[in-house]
């Protein structure tokens, strides 16, 4: 049994998550084996976004009326949701976290634990409803899962059938193909697209590697395997490999997410973050 976790959170998000989520049972094949998890967080009123502090009383009792609200349109919303997935097939369920927005994030990533693959929206974009971005980061480094992101809006594909691989010789890069491994065997194509500079083209043959190693993985499919070198210039790897992604026609990214530190990637940029902000097709991170 596959079992897959799509954050909902009662936005126009939800259809797109989903869509995304019965790709990736239409991809592998195995909608008897599947069970589909709606992660709905309905998130809390901060108390000082509500009221001031010097309010006093009269404030506690504003915030108490305004969540007794949230919580009944989360009632709505997640029979809504109950009602929306049992259309769908596959065994489902839908778990509701209600929590400050600070605490969700974690809550979250506890319970992406138990799930094969996480789906939720690309953040940081500024052109989805409402940003997850630290929900998003907390799973992708806490639950120890993989993490499928589809750009906000985003139509998704009726299989994931093209597949590129962002490559580098790291244990992100590592456990990304590893989580990816059930599309990687069901895609007619995967991609290698291993970035290089001057400086690891004598020394690093690990995308060869790669290659054999998923060929001997899909050799009872139809699934090709091909790397495509691209040297950088200038040491910026995310214009290529987005660029590459056009260039081959592929509807799902696979990398690593986060190799060096995620706050200098947050402050200084970094290929994971500029690859989230930027990609118009699924993006499938580990960590």
């Amino acid at each position: 049994m596959m079992d897959l976790m799509v954050h909902l959170d009662g936005s126009a998000e939800d259809e797109v998550r989903l869509a995304h989520a019965r790709t990736v049972i239409a991809s592998i094949g195995a909608p008897s084996v599947t069970r589909l998890i709606g992660l709905f967080t309905n998130a809390l009123p901060e108390f000082a976004t509500v009221m001031p502090i010097e309010a006093g009383a009269a404030a506690v009792s504003v915030v108490a009326d305004i969540e007794d609200q949230v919580r009944r349109e989360g009632d709505n919303i997640e029979k809504a949701l109950n009602e929306r997935l049992a259309g769908y097939g596959v065994p489902y369920e839908v778990r509701r976290l209600e929590a400050r927005p600070a605490g969700l994030a974690r809550l979250a990533a506890r319970q992406a634990r138990w799930a094969d693959l996480f789906i939720a929206t690309c953040p940081y974009r500024g052109d989805a409803e409402q940003d997850w971005g630290d929900l998003v980061e907390a799973v992708l480094t806490e639950s120890g899962r993989g993490v499928l992101l589809a750009p906000p809006g985003a139509h998704a594909p009726e299989k994931f059938d093209r597949v590129l691989i962002g490559w580098r010789d790291c244990r992100q890069a590592t456990r990304a193909v590893a989580e990816a491994m059930p599309l990687i065997a069901s895609a007619r194509q995967t991609d290698i697209v291993y970035a290089f500079t001057k400086e690891d083209e004598a020394t690093d043959r690990s995308a060869e590697d790669l290659a054999a190693h998923l060929r001997r993985q899909v050799s009872q499919s139809a699934g090709q395997v091909a790397i495509h070198p691209v040297k950088l210039d200038a040491g910026v790897a995310t214009e290529a490999l987005l660029d590459e992604s056009e260039r081959l026609g592929s509807n799902l990214m696979v990398m690593g997410g986060y190799g060096q530190s995620r706050w200098l990637e947050w402050f200084m940029g970094g290929t994971t973050r500029d690859v989230i902000t930027q990609t118009d097709r699924a993006l499938l991170l580990a960590h």
